[in-house]
């Protein structure tokens, strides 16, 4: 279960998040707005997936 890792987060009821897939290094993005939610992969200005390895 320690496969994402969250990075980054703002909000209460309007919540942004950031997580990391510590296997692939792909950064996502989950925003949730009440009862609807999202979670899709962050993008980069050239429209690749952000990706980091450490």
């Amino acid at each position: 279960m320690n496969r994402f890792q969250k990075v980054y987060s703002q909000g209460a009821i309007d919540v942004m998040e950031i997580w990391v897939d510590t296997e692939t290094g792909v950064h996502y993005v989950f925003h949730r707005n009440g009862n609807a939610a999202g979670f899709t992969p962050l993008l980069g200005p050239d429209g690749k997936p952000v990706v980091t390895r450490e």
